[in-house]
């Protein structure tokens, strides 16, 4: 998998300050888990999203992309959203795409720590805490869960509680309780 992370700051001051570098294309297609919405960035793939609708992935995407041009692309789309439910029907291997991951430091951590859970291997949030530097409560890593936008590909889902049940995290997207 190539990682590009990219932060604010950074993607301020790029010099790719087009209107194509304020652009998200994406697809929406059907999987065993519903809707399945595929967003990239000129950067890499910048969201993987779930829901019962179309219109309620779309609504989510473009919640999480204020002030970006949100564009409808399936044909250049296609070979990201094939692999993407490829995984979904049998997860055996990493996804491979290029990421294009936004978050804050203390959010890419914890996402960088989720990347390296092997697959049928899940953790509790606090074995995922020792995996993170720096603070190490268990609700801000839940929270940096239940935000990932990259579903799948950051694999938010192969945590769970010590009870050996998945929390949910009321406040802010709740990707967590999903796949």
């Amino acid at each position: 998998m190539n990682l590009i992370v990219t932060d604010l700051a950074s993607r301020e001051t790029a010099s790719f300050k087009s209107v194509a570098a304020h652009e998200i294309e994406f697809v929406v297609g059907d999987c065993a888990l519903g809707k399945v919405l595929v967003a990239r960035s000129p950067i890499g793939v910048c969201a993987i999203l779930f829901g019962s609708t179309a219109e309620e992935v779309e609504q989510d995407l473009a919640a999480s992309f204020p002030g970006s041009r949100i564009v409808s692309h399936n044909r250049r789309l296609r070979a990201d959203l094939t692999k993407i439910l490829q995984f979904i029907a049998v997860p055996r291997n990493p996804l491979e795409l290029d990421l294009d991951i936004r978050g804050t430091p203390f959010q890419r951590r914890v996402w960088d720590a989720l990347r390296t859970i092997a697959i049928r291997k899940p953790l509790t949030y606090a074995q995922l805490a020792r995996r993170v530097s720096g603070p190490k409560s268990l609700r801000a890593i839940a929270q940096a869960c239940a935000e990932n936008p990259i579903a799948l590909a950051i694999p938010c889902h192969r945590v769970m509680g010590n009870s050996g049940s998945r929390w949910r995290v009321i406040a802010g997207a709740s990707n967590a309780s999903r796949p």
